[in-house]
């Protein structure tokens, strides 16, 4: 799910870098020092998930995990995951410097919209974390997803089929992505639930 370089326009770059930049400053201000190295087990997750590659089609997709991020570490989403995309694309040419910013936030926001809709339920114990999570890994992807497809559509209407593609070819990765999440959140519950503590 990277945007490579000299795809997007300046305005959207621009929108992207912005979004990002406000994200990172919230997650630095939140990010208590008990939480750093959550936050980096977290980005490592992350940058390792991206190298296990699903062939899917003529294309391929692969872990995100941005939602079991997102109920870790918060706002600090931003942090680690902008830290991840950095060294993707600084050791990878994995998406690029001048997409950093729409890269980290299409990654980003839904993990902080997922820790803002399902933490406390998985807190409160309202929902099992085996359906919590399956939904807050669904829904992450299928909302970064979501806005890669609108993000590929400001660089033009030709760009209408590729944006469909990747949509369409993010669906069984939004399952098994969930699957993960949940798997992992009630490990993390039976194992060590205070690290689900704000």
């Amino acid at each position: 799910m990277h945007i490579s370089e000299g795809v997007l326009p300046l305005p959207a770059l621009a929108i992207g870098y912005a979004v990002a930049a406000v994200g990172t400053a919230t997650g630095l201000k939140k990010l208590r020092d008990d939480d750093i190295v959550r936050t980096a087990l977290m980005s490592c997750a992350f940058f390792t998930a991206s190298f296990i590659h699903i062939p899917l089609g003529p294309a391929s997709v692969h872990l995100v995990l941005n939602g079991l991020t997102g109920i870790l570490c918060g706002w600090s989403s931003f942090v680690a995951l902008g830290i991840a995309l950095l060294l993707q694309a600084v050791l990878f040419q994995y998406g690029g410097i001048t997409t950093l910013g729409v890269n980290t936030a299409v990654m980003a926001l839904p993990a902080v919209a997922c820790f803002l809709l399902f933490s406390p339920l998985i807190r409160s114990r309202r929902l099992h974390a085996v359906a919590a999570g399956f939904l807050t890994g669904t829904v992450s992807v299928l909302l970064s997803a979501l806005l890669l497809s609108i993000t590929l559509l400001s660089a033009g209407d030709a760009f209408l089929p590729t944006a469909r593609l990747v949509f369409v070819s993010n669906v069984p990765l939004m399952i098994a992505d969930g699957l993960l999440t949940g798997l992992i959140l009630q490990f993390i519950i039976t194992v060590k639930p205070e690290l689900l503590e704000p």
